[in-house]
């Protein structure tokens, strides 16, 4: 694994490893160590790997497991928002790699990627003190068949691309999208580049919640990131954070944004 070679000229560091139990719980170690970001750690597989919400990651090689360890990255009450910046990211990186498929991707609240209504690409941002970690994963060459939300890999979509490659530009799209954010200064050109790619933007979902399932349309994501959800009744909620389903396969992005 390389960084891009502008990343690391400009400080950014990497440790590369074969195999660990999660490149988050690696990063996270070393900042409880004193060990300051920005930092990326990679590997080849994990044998304890986890997403969202506590589930397992299934972390097969051939995958990109990555976690970027930042040092008091924004505000702690901002710090949700590198969801949105790393998911621009991701989305940038393989945009790049496969341009053919770029009509069929989108990004699916809050930190998602899909392609043609699969997941193709998780994040999950962890955070403890002034460290704040921001795994990603990318389904290069596998994908889980069984799921709650339906998955697919880049090699499954007709895209060859090696996890190297892959990272080396993902290094560099999230070099620029977190100077975009500029620790959160930035979030409203974030926030309005995230909603050109929504999936599922105008249309209806269900949002599952602890309480139970809450049903409605997508209207957009307001200024710190949570889902704006128009109930049947006509009123507005704000949704900070659940699970989404029922996006449609067959239209990911709507043309029409709301800034």
């Amino acid at each position: 694994m390389r960084l891009d070679p502008a990343v690391a000229s400009s400080g950014v560091a990497l440790i590369a490893r074969e195999e660990v139990g999660s490149t988050n719980s690696e990063a996270m170690a070393l900042a409880r160590g004193g060990q300051r970001g920005p930092l990326w750690i990679t590997a080849r597989g994990q044998s304890a790997g986890r997403g969202r919400r506590g589930r397992v990651w299934v972390s097969e090689p051939g995958n990109l497991y990555a976690s970027l360890l930042l040092t008091d990255p924004a505000p702690p009450e901002r710090a949700a928002e590198l969801s949105f910046v790393a998911a621009l990211a991701v989305f940038d990186a393989v945009a790049a790699l496969a341009p053919d498929i770029t009509s069929g991707l989108a990004l699916k609240w809050p930190n998602d990627l899909l392609f043609e209504g699969k997941k193709l690409a998780g994040i999950l941002i962890e955070g403890e003190g002034a460290a704040v970690v921001v795994g990603i994963g990318v389904n290069c060459a596998h994908h889980p068949k069984e799921a709650a939300f339906p998955a697919i890999d880049l090699a499954a979509a007709g895209v060859l691309v090696t996890v190297e490659g892959l990272f080396e530009t993902l290094s560099a799209a999230m070099e620029r999208r977190l100077a975009q954010w500029n620790r959160s200064v930035g979030f409203h050109s974030i926030r309005t580049d995230w909603l050109e790619r929504a999936a599922g933007l105008g249309g209806p979902l269900r949002v599952s919640l602890p309480e139970g399932e809450h049903a409605g349309q997508f209207e957009t994501i307001d200024a710190r990131g949570r889902l704006v959800l128009r109930r049947p009744d006509g009123a507005a909620e704000m949704i900070a954070a659940g699970e989404v389903f029922a996006l449609s396969a067959t239209s990911p992005r709507r043309a029409a944004v709301e800034r």
